[in-house]
């Protein structure tokens, strides 16, 4: 059996998350991990015991685990240090696995693709989560078997109560970060329409920054629409007091209602999906409904999983590719693009 041996760039939450599934691949073994708080007062002890535990060599520098003979780079870090990590990885000869948001802006990308063109047998993931998860999984099946014929629109809400988290405060600085909530959350949904829909060319946007007075976004407001004519409406929140996430497709025979998702904290509600189909006789609406409920999150398992089985096999990155980090990034930058008051305050750059 061939062992791929990797080392993790950031071990916070996320990277703790990636490490857990990691150690649980029989073709995966970490050997080293670095995190910018290793050999600080403030180290999780806990998690420094499981990694001595493991003989995992650590870092307070994500630049010296190259020191380590590795295959395989896992990015856990910040937004401003993602997009060189994930050079650096590919230029030590590294398949990447980087964790959203690829980036603070949509050059930081372009420059990434850049250097994976250089590589073209290493292999480049981006970690777009919600795409594993159950319910996702399930709505995409629906929708590509056209049972309910085409898409006609999206109606979406993922929000939030803040935007700083209690691990830290880079988030709601616009110089490490590039963006606020819809860069950091909102992401995911945006990253969702395009796995549906495909690309979005029209956007009208409102963004603010009124209650948390950051230099970064507390709420996203736009309405998109693709060459189709598909129409898509969505409101990323930071002012979202009970967590949310929902999102509505309506489909020519039917409705697809996405509610909660299985996460960490616990605090977006149960993971549904509830199928509805068109009833054209009936002036109430719906004829019949169907719902599913998700009571397991596979997503980081089947994510990890999925990474090691197209290096090991030289599979293509067909889910989570830079062209999908590319794309979900344009649809950030177009909607902040679009409001002009947010445009001419932080000299945003048309990403097209």
């Amino acid at each position: 059996m061939k062992i791929l041996k990797v080392g993790i760039a950031g071990f916070g939450v996320v990277g703790k998350k990636r490490f857990h599934f990691i150690e649980e691949n029989p073709n995966l073994k970490t050997v080293c991990v670095c995190d910018a708080r290793f050999g600080e007062n403030d180290f999780d002890q806990t998690a420094d015991q499981v990694i001595q535990n493991k003989e995992i060599k650590t870092y307070h520098d994500y630049q010296k685990l190259f020191e380590q003979e590795i295959n395989i780079l896992f990015v856990c870090l910040p937004n401003f240090l993602a997009p060189e990590a994930t050079i650096k990885g590919l230029n030590n000869g590294c398949h990447v696995f980087c964790e959203k948001p690829p980036g603070k802006d949509v050059k930081d990308i372009k420059d990434v693709i850049v250097v994976e063109k250089k590589y073209p047998k290493l292999k480049l993931k981006y970690g777009f989560n919600h795409r594993y998860h159950g319910s996702i999984e399930k709505a995409k099946e629906i929708i590509d078997s056209k049972f309910f014929g085409e898409i006609v629109g999206f109606r979406g809400l993922y929000g939030k109560s803040r935007i700083v988290p209690f691990s830290g405060g880079w988030r709601c600085e616009r110089k490490y970060s590039g963006g606020g909530i819809l860069l950091d959350q909102g992401i995911h949904m945006l990253d969702l329409l395009r796995y549906f829909c495909g690309d979005f060319e029209d956007v009208k946007s409102f963004i603010s920054n009124k209650f948390w007075n950051h230099d970064v976004e507390d709420n996203a407001f736009a309405i998109l629409k693709n060459k189709n004519g598909c129409i898509a409406s969505i409101h990323s929140s930071a002012t979202q007091w009970s967590h949310s996430f929902r999102l509505e497709i309506t489909l020519e025979k039917g409705m697809l209602e996405l509610s909660g998702i299985l996460s960490g904290s616990k605090s977006y509600g149960e993971e549904k999906l509830k199928i509805i189909a068109r009833n054209d006789d009936s002036i109430i609406g719906a004829h019949s409904e169907k719902i599913i409920n998700y009571l397991d999150d596979h997503s980081w398992k089947n994510e990890v999983d999925e990474f090691a089985e197209i290096i090991l096999n030289d599979k293509k990155v067909l889910s989570g590719n830079s062209a999908d980090a590319l794309g979900v990034m344009k649809m950030v930058y177009d909607i902040y693009f679009s409001d002009k008051e947010w445009r001419e305050n932080f000299n945003i750059e048309n990403p097209n």
